[in-house]
């Protein structure tokens, strides 16, 4: 099992993009991604380009049923 590395809002973004995530509302700072494909939503709190915390995270890869390797995966992979 690889280490949790964090990330910036704006590549979180992008990776949910890259899994077929649509961006269907937004809510003051937080951005709300749906996949129509298996019906996962997730939440993004976006405040000035802040880093996602290992918390936080944790809790979106569950959202989106992403293990750490395959984020780790991705996270190197998309720029």
């Amino acid at each position: 099992m690889s280490k949790l590395n964090i990330v910036s809002t704006k590549k979180m973004i992008k990776i949910l993009l890259f899994l077929r995530f649509e961006l269907i509302r937004k809510k003051g700072s937080h951005h709300f991604f749906l996949n129509k494909e298996n019906n996962k939503t997730t939440v993004i709190p976006v405040h000035n380009n802040e880093d996602i915390g290992p918390g936080l995270l944790k809790n979106i890869l569950r959202d989106i049923d992403l293990n750490i390797d395959e984020y780790e995966k991705l996270r190197n992979k998309i720029r």
